[in-house]
């Protein structure tokens, strides 16, 4: 599985604007075709990811919230939680 939904977003245009999609989001990115190639096929399991600001870029074209592309909830604990374990273990 991919670590996120570009590929998904992507099949769900018509085949006519899939291939513009294809040649005119690396441009707007002002990335090459081959990073756009590997940020869609970066795996779940991966620790690579995209840039932020180029995440931010492809969640509004596509139309989604922050994060909305992503195919894995991130977790962490609240500050206050990171700090009361930190003062309890030492």
């Amino acid at each position: 599985m991919y670590k996120y939904s570009i590929n998904e977003m992507l099949s769900n245009l018509p085949m006519r604007d899939y291939k513009r999609a294809l040649k005119i989001i690396p441009k707007v990115l002002k990335i090459s075709p081959n990073t756009f190639f590997n940020y869609r096929n970066i795996k779940l399991e991966e620790d690579r990811d995209i840039p932020y600001q180029k995440m931010v870029q492809l969640e509004q074209m596509f139309g989604v919230k922050p994060g909305g592309l992503q195919n894995k909830l991130i977790k962490c604990k609240h500050i206050t939680e990171l700090l009361e374990d930190y003062k309890h273990s030492g």
